[in-house]
């Protein structure tokens, strides 16, 4: 996604007067730190010479919400270690050989000079992807689950049940 994409509504460039300017086709994830860098937390957008509008804490706010996909089934993991042990294809293969699908992945740098990995994994239960991010020594430091999955599973325990009851009459 870029900054041509999460234009504010409604707002241009000469009535905003905004002190710094980012070109149309810049990714938004450098857009972000350059916005909250500003005063008045709006940064003008350019195409070449002509200037096509304004991004605003709520346009960023939008554009970053379209960029993570909601997903009601997935759990989510956080992980540290140094830079020089992160890999995300290994992060990713210690996932799916939990049997679950890594959603999403993102980084953050620690004051400590380490690395905490934020990780969305397409199942209720987090418990699986933990063990074996353990077992690729990965330190995880936080696990949260989906609380509707437990309920979904009690659901499709009962069914189950029902099923084999039919089935043997």
């Amino acid at each position: 996604m870029t900054a041509r994409e999460i234009l504010s509504p409604g707002k241009t460039v000469a009535e905003r007067n905004p002190l710094r300017m980012v070109e149309a086709d810049m990714p938004l994830l450098e857009v972000l730190p350059r916005l909250l860098d500003t005063p008045m937390r709006e940064i003008g957008v350019s195409d070449g010479e002509v200037s096509i509008g304004v991004i605003d804490q709520a346009s960023m706010l939008e554009g970053i919400g379209k960029m993570i996909a909601a997903r009601d089934d997935c759990s989510t993991i956080t992980v540290e270690c140094r830079p020089e042990e992160y890999s995300a294809s290994l992060l990713a293969h210690a996932v799916e050989d939990s049997d679950a699908h890594l959603v999403d992945l993102i980084t953050t740098p620690q004051e400590d000079g380490k690395m905490q990995i934020t990780l969305r994994v397409r199942h209720s239960d987090p418990s699986a992807a933990v063990r074996s991010l353990e077992r690729y020594e990965f330190h995880v430091v936080d696990a949260h689950g989906n609380e509707d999955g437990s309920r979904d599973a009690a659901i499709a325990a009962e069914r189950l049940l029902a099923l084999q009851t039919l089935l043997n009459v």
